[in-house]
């Protein structure tokens, strides 16, 4: 199933290349996205729960494989700029996500980040590829990663650097990937439990569909950004 939806997927991406077809939608107009740098930091001023608070400077133990920086991906091409090395979450988000490591610490555990905010023309490229709720969010909606609330991690060991074996890579759309899912090894099984009793600990909610997805749960209301990594990360 993996490697036919994946065929699936390169083949769209070719055609869509190769006829030049735009994947991004037109923004629904009751959706407010905000695109202005400027009014996000005003925003922020008034309300400091909205910063945008990049990863590494709030856990320097967090380890980057931000996967649409590369071509390693289900896109099978760049969907960041080449060179992005910074991904951020809403503040309540990342002290929640900074209150996770230190208690994976005390196991000599770590996180590693494949993806965290993603600006809404992303979300648009991905619909226009994979029309599936399961794996893709609609950008009718827009995405709790375009809200800078949802992280896709794993966990890894902190001396080695190395990753603990959850079963399926990242991306992996097949029901493998699902919490539900129990045909698995023990060790893997005991894995994705402690991601999740961890997460779900500090406020984070898993995707029923995807072992590496999780969305900061909060009354708090957070709004669509489509601004960019460089300029989230200007003071």
């Amino acid at each position: 199933m993996v490697k036919s939806t994946l065929q699936y997927i390169s083949v769209r991406v070719f055609f869509m290349a190769a006829v030049g077809i735009s994947a991004a939608n037109a923004q629904p107009d009751f959706l407010p996205v905000e695109r202005s740098f400027h009014k996000y930091k005003r925003a922020v001023r008034q309300l400091s729960y909205l910063e945008m608070v990049e990863l590494k400077g709030r856990i320097p133990s967090i380890i980057y494989d931000l996967r649409y920086a590369s071509e390693n991906n289900f896109m099978q091409r760049l969907m960041y700029p080449a060179g992005t090395n910074a991904t951020f979450l809403r503040k309540p988000a990342a002290d929640s996500l900074l209150k996770v490591q230190q208690e994976l610490t005390k196991e000599g555990l770590g996180i590693k980040v494949f993806d965290a905010y993603r600006p809404y023309s992303v979300t648009q490229h991905f619909w226009e590829l994979v029309k599936d709720e399961r794996y893709v969010a609609n950008p009718v909606n827009g995405s709790n990663h375009n809200r800078g609330t949802s992280i896709d991690l794993t966990l890894i060991d902190l001396r080695s650097g190395k990753e603990l074996d959850m079963g399926t890579g990242f991306d992996n759309f097949s029901d493998t990937a699902h919490h539900d899912f129990k045909q698995l090894p023990q060790h893997v099984l005991y894995n994705r439990e402690k991601l999740k009793t961890l997460m779900s600990k500090f406020g984070f909610a898993p995707l029923s569909t995807e072992w590496w997805h999780y969305t900061y749960q909060s009354n708090l209301k957070f709004n669509v950004l489509d601004i960019s990594f460089k300029k989230l990360s200007l003071k």
